[in-house]
Formats: structure tokens, sequence, C-alpha cells
């Protein structure tokens, strides 16, 4: 690969976590530091990232591709979303060190950026302010997934109300 080719993707993957919300705020030169840290990982389609409770230290943001986020029930996996370029997914398991929720799934052939929790460790003993925003979009991040998801099956929840409130009155 040519060097202005390799400063060029440099510069798009730059611009790809500038423009997610885990890495708003983060400086320029933080992020080719990281950047040279972190792998490139690569997932043909129908190739598993990870699975439902694997243990898990990194996350990844999804450079090209789409990916599926699965979940077990009763042995068979179910899609709760698909995953776009500039997606994140895996960061809990870097917030929390549990195992994972769930399974990426690629559905088509995908490149991500793999962030270890040492990768951020190492941005830790950089710069402490772009580590603790970094941290703290994280935890903004699940956050609105925690919202999405209660929004969710409270909706879930009122739908089966209605249902079972119907039920009643039929049956009358």
């Amino acid at each position: 690969m040519t060097a202005a080719l390799e400063c060029a993707m440099q510069e798009a993957r730059i611009e790809l976590l500038q423009r997610m919300p885990i890495f708003g705020g983060i400086r320029t030169e933080i992020l080719q530091f990281l950047l040279a840290l972190c792998p490139l990982v690569s997932a043909p389609t129908g190739e598993f990232f990870f699975r439902e409770h694997d243990e898990g230290d990194a996350m990844f943001v999804l450079e090209v591709g789409k990916a599926a986020v699965l979940k077990s029930w009763r042995g068979q996996d179910h899609l709760l979303q698909i995953l776009n370029e500039g997606d994140c997914f895996g960061e809990m398991a870097v917030m929390d060190h549990c195992p994972r929720s769930a399974s990426i799934q690629a559905v088509e052939d995908c490149i991500a950026i793999r962030i270890s929790a040492a990768n951020l460790y190492e941005v830790y003993a950089q710069d402490l302010k772009q580590f603790a925003l970094i941290q703290m979009n994280m935890g903004r991040e699940v956050c609105r997934r925690l919202r999405e998801a209660n929004s969710r099956l409270f909706g879930a929840r009122m739908e089966k109300r209605v249902v079972d409130i119907g039920q009643v009155f039929l049956a009358s």
C-alpha cells in the first residue's frame, strides 16, 4: 500500500471515529495514537465477531459492512438489530468486564477496528482527560441504549396489557 493511500485511510478512520458519540470531542492526535494501537479485524459474511457469553475485553467500530446483533433464546438466535458502518459494539464488556450479552455476526463481509481495554488504558496513560471523556461518552451511549430498551419493553408490556383486556371483554 502506498503511503498516500495509508494516510487517506487513516484520515477516513479518524473522521469515522469523530462522528461517533463515543469519540465525540476527542482530539485528533489522541485518535491517531489510539488507532496506531488498534488492529483491524475482518469477518466474512456469516462469521461471528463474538458470541453471547464469550469473555470480552474489546469493543469494535464497524468500518465496512453490516452485522447482526443476535440474542439467543431457547437455542435459537433472534435478531435484535442490524449494525452499519460507523456503529460500535462490544463496549459493555470493556466497561463492566462481564461476558458478552449478545452475539455479533457479519451479514456482509466486514472490517472493524478492535479497541481493547488495554488500548484504552494506553490512552489513560497518555492523556487522562481524554480517557475520562471517552469513558463518559461510553457511559452515555450505554445509557441511551438502556433508555431505548426500557421504552421498547414498556411498549411491549402495554401492548400485551391491551390484548389481555380485550380478551376479557371478548370473553364476557
